[in-house]
């Protein structure tokens, strides 16, 4: 197995360390910030950097597999969606934005399922994939900077919030709704450019040639 593929496997296994962090009750805090959150932020930091680091090496010296197509963007997907899970169970992300990334991945996945079984390459992310993917995770880690647990979505908009706090809160807002916008637009995109050639697979593969994908 190859550097980047270690990376993405690294990646999934940081996610189960952030998500038991919470359960220490760590009561400490720093600069108004809980021990817990700062633990939690600087581990996603970790994730999402091997996220740009493993794709970097893979393109650098020709390592880009199969199975790296297909695990790396089940990593951001883990990972983006176990962060979104804990700020929604502490009320500062509102459950219908990761119901959409979830309805989106599922969506998507069987689309890619459908691909490979009919014996399809898998499909790498698009442009609005990794808009998606980016606007996630800056917008996430920004809202773990949870100073007295202000940082909830939308907060600047009551207008109790002032200072750092307030700059925080809007840029983790405006990021948190542009990937949204992203998520539905990857997921469009995805289904209406592929369909066509996912029928063509199938037709393939009906009369025994052998199948094409792009």
């Amino acid at each position: 197995m190859n550097l980047p593929n270690k990376l993405t496997i690294f990646r999934i296994l940081l996610v189960p360390i952030m998500v038991i962090v919470p359960y220490f009750n760590i009561q400490n805090s720093y600069l108004g910030m809980s021990i817990s959150y700062l633990i939690m932020n600087l581990i996603f930091i970790i994730a999402s950097y091997t996220d740009h680091l493993d794709g970097k090496l893979a393109r650098k010296n020709n390592q880009i597999t199969t199975f790296g197509k297909f695990a790396d963007p089940l990593a951001d997907k883990i990972l983006v969606l176990a962060a979104m899970l804990i700020l929604v169970e502490d009320g500062n992300l509102p459950a219908w934005i990761p119901i959409i990334v979830i309805f989106r991945e599922f969506v998507v996945s069987g689309y890619r399922l459908v691909a490979v079984e009919k014996g399809g390459k898998v499909i790498a992310a698009s442009i609005w994939g990794k808009l998606k993917t980016l606007t996630q995770m800056l917008a996430i880690i920004l809202m773990f900077i949870n100073i007295n647990d202000t940082n909830k979505y939308g907060a600047f908009i009551n207008g109790n919030l002032t200072g750092f706090p307030l700059v925080i809160n809007i840029l983790a807002t405006v990021l948190m709704t542009i990937s949204v916008i992203a998520t539905i637009f990857s997921g469009w995109d995805y289904v209406k450019n592929r369909k066509r050639f996912i029928k063509r697979l199938i037709e393939n593969r009906e009369k025994g040639a052998r199948p094409l994908f792009p």
